[in-house]
């Protein structure tokens, strides 16, 4: 019993211990500029995303107008890409666009959201919008920027991207004849019967959804 009562004891003394150390942690305020980016380096290089994030905020919150801002939100909008945490790597490099988007580095950081998009999108039948914002992007971004550095990048995803539209609307001609809605059905085939990928054959035992993005 004793020695029940002593574990007991050291638990608890751990947990207060612990429990004070986050506390401070999270109460630290009113540091340099260099302090919190540094900070968030460190947190990213030991993988922990959502502390480097709280690191940003403090940067932000507390030096509005510091240089390293600029750089953190490169840093973090690759952090997020490389973690799969594409909406977050997207919300930065809205944040970078809106605040240093220049007519010299703001194609390097429309190109970064065109790819978290993209690299979002996974499910063809449920990601209707996100595939056609992602779309809409991309030839946005290739008549604004023609000689953009990143345009062969971008016009692949493209590609990718209105082969996938192209599968979705065979699916939606088949679904719209079993339910005998013809009119729409033919909609959907003379959008086929336009495009410009209806003779490409790609021949593979996956879907070519998974064929394109896997």
């Amino acid at each position: 019993m004793r020695s029940l009562k002593k574990v007991f004891l050291i638990l608890t003394l751990l947990f207060f211990i612990f429990g004070c150390a986050e506390k401070k942690e999270s109460e630290v305020y009113n540091k340099t500029a260099d302090y919190w980016y540094q900070n968030m380096i460190k947190a990213l290089k030991r993988g922990n995303l959502e502390q480097a994030d709280d690191y940003y905020t403090s940067l932000a919150s507390e030096h509005m107008n510091s240089p390293l801002i600029k750089e953190a939100l490169l840093i973090l909008i690759e952090a997020h890409l490389d973690e799969e945490e594409y909406l977050l790597a997207q919300f930065y490099a809205d944040e970078y666009i809106k605040r240093f988007g220049t007519a010299k580095n703001i194609r390097y950081a429309k190109y970064l959201k065109i790819k978290a998009k993209y690299n979002a999108f996974r499910y063809p039948d449920r990601d209707q919008k996100l595939l056609q914002e992602t779309i809409h992007l991309a030839e946005k971004y290739l008549y604004r920027y023609p000689d953009s550095i990143y345009n062969p990048l971008v016009q692949t995803m493209l590609t990718r991207l209105y082969l996938s539209q192209y599968q979705l609307d065979r699916k939606i001609i088949s679904l719209y004849k079993r339910l005998g809605k013809e009119k729409a059905a033919q909609i959907y085939e003379e959008k086929i019967k336009n495009s410009w990928l209806k003779d490409i054959k790609i021949e593979t035992k996956e879907s070519l959804f998974n064929f394109l993005f896997d």
